[in-house]
């Protein structure tokens, strides 16, 4: 596994030790350096330049990476990565290998190899790279160097993957002569996680006066309609004396960096006399116990056919009844479209919000133990093994019949 040093994640994304810890020992992490300058929180290391303009400074580093691989930021990164690449071929000749965007350049590393010893490749698609997911447009010319590059790797790779189906369609229609090597494997819920929700009871205060509890978990970033979420919710309460002495909690990070986003926070905050609260990001490990003190929950997304999520399959894994905000042609839609207890707004709005949220709040006060099994039943084709297997066997099998004719 090739992977930057931990102070990059720490820098900027943050991270989840506790997660880190349960990392199989077979699994070989090779960090390789990485030029974090750009989240270097320490003035005192910036350079004369960066203190005289970070934005000049920017825009000349950005440059520079881009020399390297058309992509701002990470480009640079691409020669420690060959260099790290070449050493573990060396070492330990590699099989297969598979790739995970973005950033873009983690493709490079199956591209050299198989250039430079034939080696198969996976492109693993987690984002795309000349789609923007939210608003559908090409991102880029045709003929720049980024769009060439990709043609020219997914020419050559063994297969493709996307998120989901409609992504899928989109490179299908950029790319017609490589449909063939192009798979969905969605997002998924470990087997793990699932296990937790086995013989769910409903919460005590669901007949109570204690009211519900509402939770969100997940990160908060890009186009989420959250203030529709937010005044829908105020609107709700208004309606409803259950909904009243009820809380809506959000946790997860807000925006994708280590620190919270303050825009964001502050809105949550400015509905918190609305028994709105944040509550901190989550590790891994305790998702499963965060979601067991919901009894109902919110799926916000940002308003796409190519946006999924992962947290929805987390979600459908729970058993709880969801309300689900976000525009009715996301790809998050077609994952639920069959389950019970799923409640989608049919606009984005606040007014459709409060809809959902009275309807979610009446179904979780009468949710028993019987539904909740019921639903973590239907969500079984969703977990992690199902999705990743079949193309894994798949995979081996090709590596295999490939030493065989060599």
């Amino acid at each position: 596994m090739l992977t930057a040093s931990r102070e990059v994640f720490e820098y900027q994304t943050g991270i989840d030790s506790d997660l880190e810890k349960t990392i199989d020992p077979r699994i070989d992490i090779i960090r390789v350096p990485f030029n974090s300058m750009r989240s270097e929180p320490n003035l005192v290391k910036w350079s004369r330049t960066r203190v005289s303009s970070n934005l000049l400074w920017s825009y000349l580093s950005g440059q520079k990476d881009r020399i390297s691989f058309p992509e701002p930021v990470y480009g640079g990164w691409r020669h420690a990565l060959v260099s790290a690449t070449d050493q573990v071929q060396r070492t330990n000749p590699i099989d297969l290998v598979l790739g995970t965007a973005n950033p873009n350049v983690d493709f490079v590393p199956g591209w050299h190899l198989h250039k430079k010893a034939g080696v198969p490749y996976v492109m693993d698609y987690r984002d795309a790279w000349h789609l923007d997911v939210f608003s559908g447009q090409r991102v880029g010319s045709h003929h720049s160097w980024s769009a060439r590059l990709e043609k020219r790797y997914l020419e050559h790779a063994a297969e493709a993957w996307f998120v989901n189906a409609a992504i899928r369609a989109w490179h299908v229609q950029e790319h017609p002569d490589r449909a063939h090597k192009f798979r969905v494997v969605a997002n998924a819920f470990d087997e793990v996680f699932a296990s937790s929700f086995r013989g769910m009871q409903p919460r005590a205060n669901n007949t109570h006066s204690g009211g519900l509890i509402f939770g969100y978990l997940g990160t908060i970033y890009g186009p989420i309609p959250l203030r529709e979420c937010l005044d829908g919710w105020r609107m709700a309460r208004s309606r409803s004396d259950l909904l009243e002495k009820s809380r809506l909690v959000f946790r997860g990070r807000l925006g994708h960096y280590s620190d919270p986003d303050p825009k964001v926070l502050a809105l949550l905050n400015a509905y918190a006399k609305d028994g709105v609260s944040y509550e901190g990001p989550v590790s891994k490990t305790e998702v499963a116990t965060v979601y067991s003190q919901f009894d109902a929950l919110l799926l916000a997304l940002a308003g796409s056919k190519y946006v999924t999520s992962g947290k929805v399959f987390e979600y459908a894994a729970t058993g709880l009844p969801i309300a689900s905000v976000h525009d009715p042609q996301s790809a998050a839609s077609t994952v639920l479209q069959d389950r019970n207890d799923w409640y989608p707004v049919s606009e984005v709005s606040a007014q459709a919000a409060c809809e959902v949220f009275l309807k979610t709040a009446a179904r979780a006060t009468q949710m028993t133990a019987e539904d909740y099994a019921r639903n973590q039943e239907w969500a079984s084709h969703l977990t992690r093994e199902r999705q990743l297997l079949p193309r894994i066997r798949h995979l081996e099998e090709s590596v295999i019949r490939k030493d065989q004719v060599s």
